[in-house]
């Protein structure tokens, strides 16, 4: 595994770091109820993906 070989300066390490930003999420709108939604991803509002319903998941506990 490389190591470095010298200390990287506070300002060198902010610079590269700077880069590290959060991107925006994507929202497209539905289109069952025009709701925003992200892509690929089912609608919270009405339940609907890629012309098909699908109704609120519930969460099972792993029975093991």
């Amino acid at each position: 595994m490389a190591v470095p070989k010298r200390k990287m300066s506070r300002s060198n390490t902010r610079a590269r770091r700077s880069q590290w930003k959060a991107a925006p999420v994507a929202l497209t709108s539905c289109p069952q109820c025009k709701a925003p939604k992200q892509p690929h991803v089912a609608c919270p509002s009405c339940g609907t993906y890629a012309g098909r319903h699908y109704g609120t998941a519930e969460r099972t506990e792993h029975q093991g």
